[in-house]
């Protein structure tokens, strides 16, 4: 069909397949005007349906003032992809880690805060198990908790060597790199979420994007708290000029 049709304007909402789909018709001489979901909402008019999310798309998309989102490039989303699976996997060990002193907590056994003081009482428990006093089945359990953990950090480690490599290959997360506390995992996400930021005129845009200044519709109470961050989107500033 994107074929069939002679070149035109094709407004989309930036959902889950609007890359893919914005490709295909930019392949055809189509120009794709992808928009946050947020950008588009004010123009729904009364109750939501297919009819009208249609019209406040085509309107959204011709005013003057609307910041379109770049196509994503079949690597952006890749690497994407990548940083969710990893943030799944972090949750995991984090819940994991989570339960594990509740339960020994439940047996008169405290945990010291910090990941090191829990991995080193879960050796002992299960080490010297006859002197814990605790049963067959929570000294099989916390075994198990162990195993899962030490699973969860080499699955986890295998994406941040991916990450690490691509931060070494691509010039513009080289370039990201210099920025102080910008490593692999921050230079990959932001290449992923807004590649070459064309779209931002200055750093200050795109730093409100990432949630670095404060809204306007915000108490005093927030703008104080938003003030002590507000020297670091100027950080961000080169990654909006990279070629």
């Amino acid at each position: 069909m994107a074929a069939q049709l002679s070149p035109c304007v094709v407004a989309m909402e930036a959902c889950c397949g609007a890359h893919h789909l914005g490709r295909l018709f930019a392949t055809h001489g189509h120009e794709v005007r992808l928009m946050s979901p947020e950008y588009v909402r004010p123009y729904v008019k009364a109750q939501k349906n297919d009819d009208r999310d249609a019209e406040a798309i085509a309107e959204a998309a011709t005013r003057p003032t609307m910041r379109f989102v770049e196509l994503k490039t079949q690597d952006q989303l890749d690497i994407q992809t990548l940083h969710r699976s990893r943030d799944r996997l972090i949750g995991e060990r984090t819940a994991l880690i989570n339960q594990a002193p509740a339960i020994l907590l439940e047996r008169g056994i405290v945990v010291p805060k910090g990941k090191r003081h829990l991995e080193e009482r879960l050796g002992v428990l299960l080490d010297e198990p006859d002197e814990q006093g605790l049963s067959g089945r929570m000294r099989g359990l916390i075994a198990d908790v162990r195993v899962q953990w030490r699973e969860l950090d080499k699955r986890i480690a295998v994406f941040d060597a991916e990450f690490a490599a691509f931060a070494k290959e691509n010039e513009d997360a080289r370039q990201l790199a210099t920025i102080p506390g910008v490593g692999a995992l921050i230079a990959s996400a932001l290449i992923a979420a807004i590649g070459k930021a064309d779209t931002f005129k200055h750093g200050r845009d795109l730093a409100a994007w990432l949630g670095l200044v404060p809204r306007q519709a915000t108490t005093q109470w927030v703008h104080r708290r938003a003030n002590a961050h507000s020297r670091r989107p100027s950080r961000l500033a080169p990654f909006a000029k990279l070629d």
